[in-house]
């Protein structure tokens, strides 16, 4: 579930965005920021808190993708079912997966804290809590919707995890709740993959916590406990998930990504992204944006098929995939690379390698012809 409220971004991104509320971090945003660190028109436009589905529909893009209400509807009911008697399921789940006597534990709901919603307040007692659970082996006290940081792009991102269990054979582990069937034991597999990348958020940002708190963070497990329905029950089936490989990943791209202050340093004076403004304002602002498109954007990010279209117009190599793009280094138009093939262009120092190759794969082609 998102957050309801985010800290507001100061100074440029926040005028950029206009006087709109903030859109704010999720894990989901960030996994799909990470999987395209090259992209400054992400970077900038989620830095800033904007409603990247609403800025797509009002320069003409409508978005097509997106949870039904339907299955937001089931992702609820099925949560209320999990968290039934004090997280009762998640208790059996745990003492299934870890094959040890998990006794009954302590809940205490982070989604306020004395009636406050705010995420930074959520925050605060997400880490005097931390501290306490940490501080004997025999503390039972599970973290419903606790609230973490994480720094993205210059930026702090407020997280909210499903759960967090209390101390178990020594590990911390986080708890991810998806509503998506598991038939005899076999979850969709990119659904899989796509959860456990943002538990991959939500466990760097719980190292982060500890590390702020002075805690070692061997305590937090690399594995991550996946909750969803069994077969074509409601009933909460469970898995335990290692997440090396995807932590890994994640620290290298978030180590990649340039500061969005810095991009947005960039943009004219002029530049605006409020929605409420006219149509041509707005491409105009958007366009000043580098984007870094490629069929997989199609996926995850609303301004998809507005940069798609771009692409197209200027015959960026990345409209055919991020393999073509990666062949060709510094030449940023097919048309390009096809007049450097056909001889009507030379290429300079910095294509010659890129040039060479596309010569050398024609002939192949050439060849290949022949023999058939």
């Amino acid at each position: 579930m998102p957050s309801q409220q985010s800290k507001p971004p100061d100074g440029r991104l926040a005028r950029l965005r206009g006087p709109q509320p903030p859109q704010p971090y999720t894990a989901r945003k960030i996994t799909a920021l990470t999987a395209n660190p090259a992209c400054a028109r992400r970077a900038v436009l989620d830095a800033a808190g904007v409603d990247k589905a609403l800025l797509a529909q009002q320069v003409g893009y409508e978005p097509r993708f997106g949870q039904s209400p339907f299955a937001l509807a089931r992702e609820q009911a099925f949560h209320g079912l999990v968290k039934w008697g004090g997280y009762a399921e998640l208790i059996r789940l745990l003492r299934e997966q870890l094959s040890v006597p998990v006794a009954e534990a302590h809940v205490t709901d982070l989604n306020e804290v004395g009636g406050n919603t705010a995420l930074h307040v959520r925050e605060r007692e997400t880490r005097r809590l931390i501290t306490h659970v940490t501080s004997g082996q025999d503390v039972r006290l599970i973290l419903d919707r606790p609230v973490l940081t994480l720094e993205v792009a210059g930026q702090t991102a407020y997280l909210e995890p499903d759960a967090l269990t209390h101390r178990i054979g020594g590990k911390f582990y986080v708890v991810l709740i998806r509503s998506f069937a598991a038939i005899d034991g076999q979850a969709n597999p990119t659904a899989v993959a796509e959860a456990a990348k943002q538990a991959a958020v939500y466990v760097l940002a719980l190292r982060r916590a500890f590390d702020t708190a002075g805690l070692p963070t061997e305590q937090i497990s690399h594995e991550f406990l996946l909750v969803c329905p069994k077969d074509f029950s409601n009933r909460p089936y469970g898995r335990l998930i290692d997440l090396r490989q995807e932590l890994d990943a994640l620290q290298f791209q978030l180590s990649r990504l340039r500061r969005a202050e810095d991009l947005a340093a960039r943009l004219p004076e002029t530049a605006t992204l409020d929605t409420t403004r006219s149509t041509d304002e707005l491409s105009s602002s958007i366009e000043a944006l580098d984007a870094s498109y490629t069929p997989s954007c199609l996926s995850f990010c609303e301004m998809a098929r507005y940069c798609r279209d771009e692409a197209d117009g200027c015959a960026s190599p990345g409209r055919l995939g991020s393999g073509v793009r990666n062949d060709l280094p510094g030449i940023d138009s097919t048309r390009t690379a096809l007049d450097y093939l056909n001889g009507v262009a030379a290429p300079g120092e910095a294509e010659a390698e890129a040039a060479d190759l596309l010569r050398a794969a024609d002939l192949l082609r050439r060849l290949r012809r022949r023999a058939s």
